[in-house]
């Protein structure tokens, strides 16, 4: 089996880590680094659950190979709490109902980091279109989406 190097951020912290060739990111993520915030759906691209950011765009890790993150940085559900703070977005989801079993929850939280870094501002509408590649099985959404507006405005300073 080819195996390759692969030199690439997570989460600030520089990783150099020898995979097989074929290996996605998401198994590099969780079975590599023990990062398991990162979840394993449905390995098709169709759930959202392994969303994370590469150079601060959301991808589906379970997509792309550990090879295209060379060298770049990618951030994780477990980057996104800063200096033992949880990140407006987390405290939102929590504060708001934005959240039942917990299992499709790292990939909002990561699709809605990468919407509010492009839109900090959005409507509702927004928002729903900018989770069209997420599932969620138990909330109906409607706790995710009150939950990522209002980390909206909380991170807007209102």
């Amino acid at each position: 089996m080819n195996k390759i190097t692969i030199d690439v951020t997570v989460n600030g912290e520089e990783h150099t880590v020898e995979v097989p060739a074929r290996r996605m990111l998401s198994d590099l993520l969780r079975d590599d680094l023990n990062l398991t915030g990162t979840k394993r759906g449905c390995e098709t691209g169709i759930c959202g659950a392994c969303t994370v950011l590469v150079d601060g765009e959301a991808v589906k890790s379970c997509l792309m190979l550990a090879a295209q993150a060379r060298g770049r940085h990618v951030m994780t559900v477990e980057g996104l709490a800063a200096d033992g703070e949880l990140h407006p977005l987390q405290q939102c989801f929590m504060a708001c109902g934005g959240l039942q079993c917990g299992y499709c929850t790292p990939g909002f939280l990561m699709t809605s980091c990468a919407l509010l870094a492009n839109n900090p501002n959005p409507t509702e509408e927004e928002v729903r279109h900018g989770l069209n590649g997420n599932l969620c099985r138990c909330t109906g959404y409607v706790g995710i989406v009150e939950s990522i507006l209002s980390a909206a405005e909380k991170m807007r300073g209102n």
